[in-house]
């Protein structure tokens, strides 16, 4: 192990760590927002957008994430839309990770039992209160595991976006291994970079998820 090459090429890591992190928390956010509107559709049974969203979840849980890239950065320029690598990563993971979510939250929304809902209604609570105050907080409680995992997936899942050229941790290892020949030591850094970067990430999701069986049992 050749320590002071390691040392050399930190910075390169952590310019890629950045990238990492800059295209998994947007496309992690907007995954989130597309999950929850579509669990809403769907659960809820929103006339011609629920068959819009059901397609929609079949497409993405059913193609790999490097075809969606692929079609993106290459296919839509065919079709005169030409998007650059960041913003064709954060929407190919966006669209990956969105149909994860909605399956979270859909699992949530449907574990609020309707004896509930029918005691705010009988209190004078109008639907947008039911679901702020009654319906989103217990669903939100039961979802959080399956959102934690998601978005470790979604975060390891970035790693296929250096297929289109954008400078993530596995591109950077990548371009180092072909100019250097310094495998072991490439590879250690890509260890070390996705360990300091999924830790934090799973350890506040487990507490996070401690904290809502609290207080879903009321301790």
């Amino acid at each position: 192990m050749n320590w002071q090459y390691i040392e050399s090429v930190i910075p390169q890591f952590i310019s890629a760590i950045i990238m990492t992190l800059k295209i998994s928390v947007i496309s992690i956010f907007l995954a989130i927002v597309v999950g929850l509107i579509c669990s809403i559709i769907i659960t809820y049974k929103v006339r011609f957008f629920k068959t819009i969203a059901n397609i929609y979840i079949e497409i993405s849980r059913n193609t790999p994430l490097l075809i969606q890239l692929f079609f993106l950065y290459y296919g839509l320029p065919r079709l005169g839309v030409k998007l650059d690598g960041f913003t064709c990563g954060v929407l190919g993971l966006t669209f990956l990770g969105g149909s994860y979510m909605a399956e979270a939250f859909r699992a949530g929304l449907q574990s609020v039992q309707k004896g509930q809902i029918d005691s705010a209604k009988s209190i004078g609570l109008n639907h947008y209160q039911i679901f702020k105050f009654v319906i989103f907080p217990q669903a939100l409680a039961v979802s959080i595991p399956a959102i934690g995992a998601n978005c470790l997936f979604l975060i390891k899942e970035s790693s296929v976006v250096s297929a289109i050229a954008i400078a993530e941790l596995l591109f950077v290892t990548k371009d180092l291994i072909g100019m250097d020949y310094k495998t072991t030591e490439a590879l250690f850094l890509l260890i070390v970079s996705y360990f300091i970067i999924l830790l934090p990430v799973s350890i506040i999701s487990s507490l996070l998820e401690y904290r809502s069986r609290k207080v879903s049992h009321g301790i």
